[in-house]
């Protein structure tokens, strides 16, 4: 079985990128798990710190690797938006295949300080985990908002990218291109495939997609032509699961086993992640 680090190689060479879908509970995994079965490519599974907190963070990371070992196939784990270095090094103890340091509110240099703490603890601790970090505004919440927030129009300078990646080695970076995260009900922003462009040459490292909800198809196809090899999706799986369980339990209001009542909120997230994979990976 081949390494994350390969397949986000392969990305970036056949100009596809990789699904990156986050999951609060067990339903939610085997969605994505059997979507991307289904279209057969690469999936990485994201648990934020509210997520890991909910799971469990050894949990998460045994349940994904069972699936990986059981149907030899490439489904990763990775430690969405960790806020502090105590927990990164949590992560990396616990086996994840990748961790994200989200340092981006922060000055820069005490973002860049922090984040070369993580890489330096990640490498000591096992090579094959990637590291990644953010800078420029991509909000925060994977939730549904009215409008897009104040701040969004700070997009990451490409020469800002080149200094912090030096600064930090890290092994992917999240910029801010236009996308925000969550659902926005009015004036959802739309991706600079140029800046992208160019914060992928400057920076010499692949780069990474957040707030992939709602964005247009057009969007999604920008950014990866631009050279975006990870692409996030969560706000619109939470809002199926949200959605496909009212009506579950309203046609079925004597039911009590759990697992038919969820039944169709897996169908329903599956659905989603079979269309984003195919697009992501131009499948038709």
């Amino acid at each position: 079985m081949n390494n994350l680090r390969h397949y986000i190689k392969e990305a970036e060479k056949n100009k596809t990128a990789i699904g990156h879908f986050n999951i609060s509970n067990l339903e939610m995994l085997w969605a994505v798990f059997n979507g991307a079965k289904s279209v057969g490519v690469p999936v990485i599974i994201g648990v934020s710190e509210g997520e890991r907190d909910f799971i469990g963070g050894k949990q998460a990371v045994a349940l994904v690797k069972s699936l990986r070992e059981e149907h030899h196939y490439p489904i990763f784990i990775n430690a969405d938006h960790t806020y502090k270095v105590d927990l990164v090094k949590e992560a990396v103890d616990a086996g994840f295949d990748m961790i994200i340091y989200d340092g981006a509110q922060l000055p820069f240099e005490e973002n860049a300080a922090n984040t070369k703490e993580c890489v330096q603890y990640a490498r000591a601790k096992n090579p094959e985990i990637l590291v990644e970090a953010e800078i420029g505004y991509i909000g925060s919440g994977s939730d549904v908002k009215e409008t897009v927030p104040e701040g969004a129009g700070v997009k990451t300078k490409p020469e800002e990218a080149e200094k912090f990646v030096k600064e930090t080695d890290i092994d992917l970076l999240a910029p801010s291109i236009g996308s925000i995260h969550g659902l926005i009900k009015s004036g959802k922003p739309h991706i600079d495939g140029k800046l992208a462009k160019e914060i992928r040459k400057t920076a010499k490292v692949p780069i990474v997609l957040h707030g992939g909800s709602g964005l247009t198809d057009e969007d999604f196809v920008n950014a990866i032509e631009a050279g975006v090899s990870i692409i996030h999706v969560s706000t619109e799986l939470r809002v199926a699961f949200q959605q496909t369980l009212k009506i579950s339990l309203q046609q079925n209001p004597d039911e009590t086993t759990p697992y038919k009542i969820m039944k169709p909120t897996v169908q329903a997230i599956q659905k989603i992640v079979e269309n984003r994979l195919r697009l992501f990976n131009k499948i038709k």
